[in-house]
């Protein structure tokens, strides 16, 4: 595995993943937010690049711990207790995706296809706790798979939720061709600001995915829940119209999946459209709702894990 580390980036140092196996499969993950920068099979891309000479588009690939998503206006309490969280989305007056997504991991393992990468939550603004977190990222035959790792290692009980933004694509496919399928039977409700409002069967509406629409029609920043398990796992994928897909699997501690479709994603010196599918342990807001929400007591850790898959064939 090389680290690369000849110009000033970013997303700080990216350590190189490959597999020989029956494919080749590589992967860079950066140092800053625990990120996956690209990831390929015998030389199609799973994940959109970017340039590291910039801000990282859109949290691309980023681990999100203490909690996913959002938290309206930054403020929850506990025990009759207030917190006010820094607001990271100002637009909308909401504390985006947790604490460390400009953080620099260290590295406590690494080998030729995986790399696990560590970073500390300090008791900060809105946040009064103590945690350690780890990534580990292992490439697969067809992908890579990804476990979390939260412990408390303070001494009061601290409310995590956990979840990742990566980016998918099918090699050189415009993303408008795609074909996204979200395996869900409920939509949460969102207000204005990207906050929920309530939870809503699918049937007949517009956030029925289950069977398939075309990239080009969707304008999403929309999260699911009763996601549909099977073998313990569910699965969200993109299909190409060759027949080659990517999926997003995630195991049961994943109850909910965000679906991000942005047409300003930076690529190649234009502006392109890109989907991000997004396991998420709760919703958004969960310090509020509780939905989804653990509460470590000192000491304890709790791990979840999802994986990037791709086939040839479809499903």
């Amino acid at each position: 595995m090389t680290t690369i580390r000849d110009a000033p980036r970013t997303c700080g140092d990216e350590y190189e993943l490959s597999l020989q196996s029956t494919r080749t499969v590589r992967a860079v993950i950066t140092s800053v937010g625990a990120g996956i920068r690209s990831l390929s099979v015998d030389g199609v891309a799973l994940c959109p690049d970017y340039d590291t000479r910039d801000v990282r588009p859109f949290y691309s690939g980023v681990a999100l711990a203490p909690w996913p998503n959002r938290i309206r206006d930054g403020r929850w309490s506990h025990d009759g207790v207030p917190h006010q969280l820094d607001i990271t989305e100002p637009d909308l007056g909401n504390a985006l995706h947790g604490l460390l997504c400009f953080t620099e991991y260290r590295i406590v393992h690494r080998g030729p296809g995986e790399i696990s990468l560590a970073a500390p939550v300090h008791p900060q603004h809105g946040y009064p706790f103590h945690l350690h977190t780890e990534v580990r990222y292992v490439l697969t035959d067809d992908g890579l798979r990804v476990t979390h790792f939260v412990r408390n290692s303070g001494d009061a009980s601290a409310p995590v939720a956990l979840g990742a933004h990566p980016f998918l694509t099918v090699g050189d496919v415009p993303a408008d061709q795609l074909i996204l399928t979200v395996a869900a039977d409920s939509h949460i409700e969102v207000d204005s600001r990207l906050n929920p409002v309530g939870v809503h069967r699918v049937d007949g509406t517009r956030w029925d995915l289950r069977s398939g629409c075309a990239v080009a029609e969707l304008d999403l920043d929309d999260a699911w829940t009763d996601l549909h398990i099977v073998a313990g796992t569910s699965t969200h994928t993109l299909y190409a119209p060759d027949g080659r897909s990517v999926s997003l699997c995630a195991d049961q501690t994943f109850g909910h999946v965000h679906v991000f479709v942005t047409r300003r994603y930076p690529r190649a010196g234009r502006v392109v459209t890109a989907v991000a599918v997004e396991p998420m342990t709760a919703p958004a807001d969960a310090f509020n709702s509780q939905s989804g929400l653990r509460w470590l007591a000192p000491g304890e850790a709790f791990s979840a894990s999802w994986s990037i898959r791709y086939r040839e064939d479809g499903p």
